[in-house]
């Protein structure tokens, strides 16, 4: 038996699904507006709804969490304040956010808001739980990819911090880490950060040399074996994912749930009957990410629904027959659960609450306000009497003027009475205010009001130096000759994988002092252990990091630091969270947005802004490997040694014909690039006066097969670019021959 509060937070893309959920015995559900929200395909919420199923919700002791998961453009702050403006008078339990600009404002404007860190934001190792813990952070959705050991590792750090921890326990799994996939963004333009991911990684590809049309698709999450485990790591929160799917797949997989932890709780044994979990949409099953076990079996060569095969396997169905049979059986039986829950759930309402007042008043008497909300009556009185009007009465219509706002998200205005109301009257209008104030406090359970806050406009400050410089990623010893045939600043690539104790990278920086570390998106467990040594024992003048965990260590050691551009910064906002909560001095803005997004951006004081304007593209970072369902692997899974030691490099292309550049460095984790380099001169033109540094990556990281450049050309010519000498251009358009920059042309 176990005392331990153990969440079940449930997906809601419809107030139908919120429905199912609550009454399967949800005791959270997570939801998203028609705007702001990581699930664009999801039916999602108006504001209206959102309010009712709110109440409805909290009538069965069920908190409710808004998704604003993605990453908020500059022209869209204004937006999203005058939701948050709606929000914080709201009884929303949480909100989950990505974007580190939305931080800045919930903390300084909205501190009654309880910000959830979304999956988006990669959080896999103790730095970043108190990165997000600094900057505002109540709960982490933990990174889906992380095992027992790791999560319960996190959980302690994260409790220690007054961060609660909450982990995806059943539905889809994304084969790249969130946060750092933009195959969707960079193959047909719609941004995972955005919530318009189109699921390139379920498409289908030309066989493989393993066999596989369907080689990034994973099976689905479940945990449900795994319960016990998971309350050991002390998890505060059992996440399932589907915000996308219906009432029937909710109520079905929560009210499943919701067995198995009762029972848990109850004797400390679990059910070991899971096959409701079989009768919704699946992909089969696997609890890999969790054991730490990865193998082949991960994968399913079909990203539809697994259900009538899972159910002709189960009846051993080989025949015509016998399969049309099976196969009727369960449509019957999932055309049934359709009709319960929908039978459970048409009795519950998300009706606006009716709401009717009366307003009565005599010469010389105060003005009475009668509000009728429910069976509840309440009776405000202005505390100035009614006087002789002179020019101005205090009229049925401007009493209705003022009032009318209580018909708004919550309230259905039913009707205003004057019938007792004597006309020739008048009562300052600032009274009339007063009044309505009252009126709101008391709807509010008499807490008051929070104002709207109103932004200040930002200052652009200027930038420091006039021209931008240039900037280059190595990320081999070979190419340290680089540094002597420029003035640029060099960045070294690390790897995402060390070797326990490795000395090998401390001892290049301190013997060459002109390198700068550039840290991964990723680090997890002892990876990040080691990064931290060759911050502590190196002490570098500077570092880039696309890390927030190794951010926050490099300003504890106050080492200059500045955000990577898999930070995904969008947004001024943003730039204010890194520099106010943990003295980041620059930060690269995604390549993800456009010009137009871009040019609005505020610089905060004494801030350098960097862009890339030469990179492969990344499409993909996954812990799991591409390999195994590609050109194979005999290894049966992922060993400690693979990271450290693999380099294979293979070609992928779908049936559209589009061909992706599958990669794997030594230390690195398997990673997919676009057949494209990422190369922008219109940026030079466009924002020479607002970047302080143009950035170049000359690794050989994600070529796959390609002739290698001769870099030192290269630069020569970038430098000449960065000068405006003329031809430079022409010269880089021949010796990079495959470009684009279609992300700054189409933007989020």
């Amino acid at each position: 038996m176990t005392q331990q509060k153990i969440e079940l937070l449930a997906p809601g893309g419809d107030v139908d699904a919120i429905k199912a959920a609550i009454l399967a015995g949800a005791n959270a559900v997570y939801c998203g507006l028609d705007t702001f929200n990581a699930r664009n395909r999801a039916a999602n919420l108006s504001f209206d709804e959102l309010v009712g199923v709110i109440g409805l919700a909290h009538q069965y002791e069920c908190e409710v969490f808004l998704t604003l998961n993605i990453v908020i453009l500059e022209h869209e702050i204004a937006g999203i304040v005058k939701l948050l403006n709606q929000l914080v008078n709201t009884d929303v339990d949480g909100i989950i956010v990505q974007d580190l600009g939305v931080f800045n404002l919930v903390k300084k404007h909205f501190p009654s808001l309880k910000i959830h860190a979304s999956t988006q934001l990669t959080t896999h190792n103790e730095g970043q739980i108190l990165f997000l813990s600094k900057i505002g952070a109540t709960r982490a959705n933990l990174s889906r990819e992380l095992n027992l050991g790791e999560i319960k590792s996190l959980t302690t750090v994260a409790h220690e911090n007054a961060v609660l921890t909450e982990v995806f326990v059943h539905g889809a799994l994304c084969i790249a880490f969130s946060g750092q996939c933009y195959s969707s963004s960079v193959s047909v333009g719609n941004s995972g950060n955005r919530g318009r991911c189109s699921q390139a990684c379920r498409d289908e590809y030309e066989v493989t040399a393993a066999g596989n049309k369907f080689p990034l698709n994973l099976k689905d999450n479940s945990a449900y074996f795994d319960l016990p485990e998971l309350v050991d790591a002390g998890v505060d929160s059992l996440k399932i994912e589907g915000r996308i799917k219906g009432a029937q797949y909710v109520h079905t997989v929560v009210d499943t749930w919701r067995q198995q932890i009762d029972a848990f709780v109850k004797s400390g044994k679990l059910l070991d009957d899971d096959s409701s979990l079989y009768k919704v949409f699946n992909r089969d099953f696997t609890n890999s990410f969790l054991k730490g076990n990865l193998t082949k079996d991960m994968f399913i060569d079909n990203p539809r629904d697994n259900s009538f095969q899972h159910a002709n396997d189960q009846n051993n169905a080989i025949s015509v027959v016998q399969i049309q049979e099976v196969q009727q059986t369960l449509s019957t039986e999932k055309n049934e659960i359709g009709s319960l829950v929908a039978e459970k759930i048409k009795h519950l309402s998300i009706a606006k609450t009716a709401l009717s007042m009366a307003f009565s008043g005599k010469l010389n008497t105060p003005l009475v306000v009668t509000v009728k909300r429910d069976d509840k009556v309440f009776v405000v009185e202005s505390a100035m009497q009614l006087i002789a009007a002179d020019q101005s009465p205090v009229d049925q219509a401007a009493i209705e003027k003022r009032f009318k706002s209580f018909k708004n998200s919550e309230y259905n205005l039913q009707d205003f009475n004057f019938d007792d109301f004597d006309a020739g009257l008048s009562l300052p209008f600032k009274e009339l205010t007063n009044i309505k104030n009252k009126v709101a406090f008391l709807l509010n359970d008499s807490i008051d009001i929070i104002p709207p806050v109103t932004l200040p406009a930002l200052k652009k400050h200027p930038k420091k130096e006039g021209k931008p410089t240039l900037s280059i990623l190595i990320s081999n010893e070979k190419d340290l000759h680089l540094c002597d045939v420029t003035d640029a600043d060099i960045y070294f690539k690390l790897p995402e994988s060390f070797k326990k104790n490795c000395t090998k990278f401390i001892k290049l920086f301190l013997q060459n002092p002109r390198l700068i570390p550039w840290f991964p998106a990723v680090l997890i467990g002892k990876d990040y252990l080691e990064a931290v040594k060759i911050l502590e024992q190196v002490k570098p003048q500077r570092i880039v990091t696309n890390n927030t965990g190794i951010a926050y260590q490099a300003n504890a050691l106050n080492i200059e630091w500045i955000a990577g551009p898999f930070l995904n910064t969008t947004n001024s906002y943003a730039l204010m969270t890194l520099q106010e909560d943990l003295n980041c001095s620059g930060a690269f803005i995604s390549n993800e947005i456009n010009r137009n997004q871009i040019k609005n951006i505020a610089r905060p004081e004494n801030f350098k802004l960097l862009y890339s304007i030469y990179h492969p593209i990344l499409m993909m970072t996954s812990r799991q490997c591409f390999f195994q369902q590609t050109v194979g692997c005999n290894k049966p899974s992922i060993e400690d040694g693979c990271m450290l030691k693999c380099e294979k490099a293979t070609t992928i292309t779908n049936v559209k014909g589009f061909s992706f550049a599958v990669d794997k460095q030594k230390g690195g984790y398997p990673s997919i690039y676009n057949d494209e380099q990422f190369l922008n001169f219109d940026v030079v033109t466009d924002f020479s006066d607002l970047f302080d540094e143009f950035f170049i990556d000359l690794t050989d990281i994600g070529a796959g097969s390609k002739a290698q450049q001769d870099k030192v050309a290269l630069i020569g010519h970038f430098e000449n670019l960065l000068a405006g000498i003329e031809g430079a251009q022409d010269q880089l358009d021949q010796r990079v021959t495959v470009s684009t920059n279609a992300q700054y042309r189409q933007g989020l």
